[in-house]
């Protein structure tokens, strides 16, 4: 998960006059300003302020509002659901004097309040208890540093705002150990050792080791487990103080590799052959075979040492399985995982459903807002907007899809975090398939077809026109494009017949364009030849959006230009119904439940 103090902040404003206030928390925190459509010049607008801030909390985005902090608290309550996740939400008055953390002190929110309140020449009001008392978070060690048991610093910081006292073993990750009150009812200690720790023993790791890897193509993950851990327990030393793995960036892909690095929640760095080569002198098991094979001496130990630095020291020499190898090299300081190599990248394909915010699942909106760069068609990344900072954004026009992904592909190779927007569903005649049908056909670079591609799912288009007339996929349907620009016309005319001989509802995408207006009379006379006339037909256009129109016809009064590129055009099946609800028409199909019915006066 990244970090939300990474994120990009959202300073809120209400009202115009808030607006050099956020300008100055702008510039010091490198945030944007948001407020209401057409009464300030901001970065992103809204019309509806309790909804953005709902939907910026969602996408984990950091919230700074200029503004009472009730209204803050209400607009997220709904959202609320684990203090470990949430993102900062802090309240700064009027006039900058107070800026108060309300939400994700110890998720950077307490130290984004005080950068806020210095650039303002104000007070940030702190009051998380153990900040207050003691000055620290003993569950939020600083950057380097892991705790191995928090579920028990609550109950060890319970003690000391009580009046209790510490004793501090080893390195302390925090302010000077002075500030604690020095004694022996808990114990604070460090170490790279792997220690349990208790009700009263805090155990934190510094984390300066790196795991070098090397792995046969198609390594077994259980054997690749069991030689780390090994490995681990042999020299004695904690997962909690490793900083990240590191490989060859051959093996981006690699499945045991990757398994292991999330089951251990440790991110992956990747090094190319020549920066690898460059370690030679430094191993301790240089090998020729090796060189023969990826074009360096050695992959887990100069995977390690390229890691983890120039200073670095090797402390545990390649051990070898079957078909992996594992080194640890130990930094004299806790490691960055971005100080070197590159990360896996990643193509997150995403759909965005029809538009609307609340159609949005949180999923999309996190892997939104936390992505190194945004790409789409501009029209969809103008739904997401609020989430997406306009440097991270990159268009691509309608009819670019393949360079639109190919772009994807090729940038997550390069170690980023990509977003690839879709409306709708990205699965349902959208760019998941394209981007699979890319790599699966090697028409990206080497690079590229080793990134992770993850899949997230939207609401389509047939669901949200479905749900706002009432249930007409309430019995089997089918869905069929009718652009004919990728697949020949004699298959979709052979697709509607064999959807109107099985009686199918039938959803047709893509029902016409300027140049295309045979395609959709045709399907129509197709489904005429097997169904009556007043057929109910729903057309559904800007799903979610502002200038949304649901209406309902027949299939003999379906008109071409009723319809434009925006329409989703829902045919009902033989048995597909109408009825009214309160001076509204509803569509559905029975799924035949009325058959188990029992009849007037059966005993049930």
């Amino acid at each position: 998960m990244i970090p939300a103090t990474d994120l990009t902040p959202a300073i809120v404003i209400l009202d115009p006059a808030s607006r050099s206030l956020a300008g100055r928390i702008a510039a010091a925190t490198g945030g944007e300003v948001h407020g209401p459509v057409g009464r300030a010049q901001v970065d992103h607008g809204f019309t509806v302020a309790t909804a953005h801030l709902a939907e910026l909390f969602t996408a984990g985005r950091p919230i700074i509002g200029i503004c009472a902090a009730g209204i803050l608290i209400r607009s997220v309550a709904g959202c609320l659901d684990d203090k470990r996740t949430e993102p900062p939400v802090i309240a700064v008055s009027a006039d900058g004097q107070h800026v108060v953390p309300l939400l994700g002190g110890h998720r950077g929110g307490n130290r984004l309040a005080a950068e806020v309140a210095e650039a303002l020449n104000g007070t940030a009001v702190i009051t998380t208890a153990g900040d207050v008392r003691l000055g620290l978070a003993l569950d939020a060690p600083p950057r380097g540093w892991s705790l191995a048991n928090p579920d028990d610093a609550k109950g060890v910081m319970g003690r000391l705002i009580a009046g209790g006292t510490a004793r501090v073993e080893g390195e302390w990750p925090f302010a000077p150990a002075e500030t604690l009150p020095a004694g022996d009812d808990v114990v604070l200690l460090s170490t790279e050792r792997p220690m349990d720790g208790g009700p009263t023993v805090l155990v934190y790791h510094p984390q300066r080791l790196v795991i070098g890897i090397g792995a046969a193509r198609n390594c077994p993950t259980a054997e690749l487990e069991q030689l780390l851990a090994e490995t681990l327990a042999e020299a004695d030393l904690a997962v909690g103080a490793v900083a990240c793995i590191a490989t060859i960036d051959l093996k981006a892909d690699e499945r045991a590799i990757l398994d292991v690095a999330a089951r251990l929640n440790l991110p992956i760095r990747l090094f190319d052959a020549a920066t690898l080569e460059r370690e030679t002198p430094r191993l301790a098991n240089p090998s020729d075979v090796v060189f023969r094979e990826v074009g360096c001496h050695g992959v887990s130990e100069a995977a390690a040492l390229a890691m983890a630095g120039a200073a670095a020291e090797l402390i545990v020499p390649k051990r070898k399985s079957a078909n992996a190898t594992v080194a640890i090299a130990r930094a004299p300081q806790p490691v960055e995982p971005e100080s070197a190599g590159r990360a896996i990248g990643h193509v997150h394909v995403i759909g965005i459903g029809p538009g609307m915010a609340d159609w949005r699942t949180p999923e999309a909106g996190r892997l939104i807002a936390a992505a190194d760069e945004v790409v789409g068609y501009d029209l969809y990344l103008d739904l997401v907007d609020a989430l997406v900072p306009a440097a991270r954004r990159t268009t691509f026009p309608l009819g670019q899809e393949t360079e639109r992904c190919a772009y994807a592909l090729e940038q997550a190779g390069k170690g980023r975090n990509i977003a690839l927007i879709s409306s709708g569903d990205a699965g349902i005649y959208a760019m998941a398939a394209l981007v699979e049908e890319l790599v699966a056909d090697g028409q990206v670079s080497d690079a590229a077809s080793r990134v992770g591609v993850t899949v997230a799912p939207g609401i389509s288009a047939l669901q949200a026109a479905a749900a706002r007339i009432g249930a007409p996929l309430g019995h089997d349907f089918c869905t069929i494009s009718l652009s004919d620009l990728l697949t020949p016309w004699a298959a979709i005319e052979g697709r509607v017949r064999a959807a109107a001989d099985g009686d199918f509802v039938v959803a047709f995408y893509n029902p016409v364009s300027r140049r295309r207006r045979r395609q959709l009379a045709d399907a129509r006379a197709i489904l005429l030849e097997q169904r009556p006339g007043d057929t109910p037909v729903v057309l559904a256009s800007n799903l979610g959006r502002t200038d949304e129109k649901v209406r309902t016809t027949t299939l003999a009064e379906l008109q071409v230009d009723d319809v434009d590129m925006l329409t989703l055009v829902l045919v009902g099946a033989s048995s597909t119904r109408t009825h009214v609800m309160q001076g509204r028409t509803r569509v559905f199909t029975p799924r035949g439940y009325a058959a188990k019915r029992p009849l007037e006066g059966q005993s049930t």
